[in-house]
């Protein structure tokens, strides 16, 4: 394993990447996570427990509670790693592209496929069993980035992120697993300092939502792509180009 596909080195250059694009990386997640909040919060808000159900009904609530939380918890996230690729790879002008340049060079249709697709397919597997969902969440992890650095189409990108990760499943578990689950654990305390602060309302849960998304999804986000960039660069010995700098 090269030195880069580690986690420690890969979190250390994770790190000093999120230091030099933050502000770019938190105005786009501003950007995106702001409605994306909002479309989670009017999926989860509903209390289950408040719906008159009895035996299989109440069951089949619950597993339907749980892949709308999975689903809507993966919405944007994807969308939103796909939009840094284009930040931190895809040249304009010998300069890395202004958010408006990155709105406009966004495939969108297949990022928006690949957010639902990707969703679906961990939320389902983290129903039938935990495993199955975990795997489907590193398996596919790439397809976003694969998207918008190679410009496949979304069944090619689902291939690609499968033939890339290939023989490195646990180098890429061991990086993009700890970051979900921290992220989790951020918009749990998110949601309890909101509710705190503001009640459990409507209102508090969209805020909670939208700051856990930008403490963690950058980094996320930049982990994808950085490992997306390396795979390339050894499975096929071409390199992308990584922006050094902001512009």
């Amino acid at each position: 394993m090269t030195d880069r596909l580690r986690p420690l080195p890969l979190y250390a250059e994770i790190g000093r990447t999120y230091l030099r694009w933050a502000p770019s990386l938190l105005l786009l997640a501003v950007i995106v996570f702001i409605p994306v909040g909002l479309v989670h919060t009017i999926a989860i808000h509903p209390d289950i427990n408040a719906l008159d159900l009895d035996g299989a009904l109440q069951i089949l609530g619950v597993l339907l509670a749980v892949m709308a939380l999975a689903i809507t918890g993966l919405l944007g996230e994807v969308f939103y790693t796909g939009s840094v690729a284009i930040l931190l790879t895809h040249p304009h002008d010998d300069r890395p592209p202004s958010l408006g340049e990155i709105a406009r060079m966004v495939k969108y249709r297949r990022l928006i496929a690949i957010d639902l697709l990707y969703g679906v397919v961990v939320a389902v597997g983290l129903v039938l069993l935990v495993a199955p969902g975990a795997a489907a969440f590193v398996w596919f992890a790439l397809a976003a980035p694969v998207v918008e650095i190679e410009g496949r189409g979304v069944r090619a990108a689902f291939a690609r992120s499968v033939q890339l990760i290939r023989g490195r499943f646990w180098a890429v578990f061991a990086v993009l697993v700890p970051i979900e689950l921290v992220g989790d654990a951020i918009a749990t305390l998110a949601a309890g300092i909101a509710h705190d602060l503001l009640g459990e309302t409507f209102l508090s849960e969209w805020l909670a939502d939208v700051l856990a998304n930008l403490a963690f999804t950058p980094f996320y986000a930049v982990a994808a792509v950085l490992i997306t960039v390396w795979l390339i660069g050894e499975k096929d010995g071409v390199a992308t180009e990584l922006h050094s700098e902001p512009r």
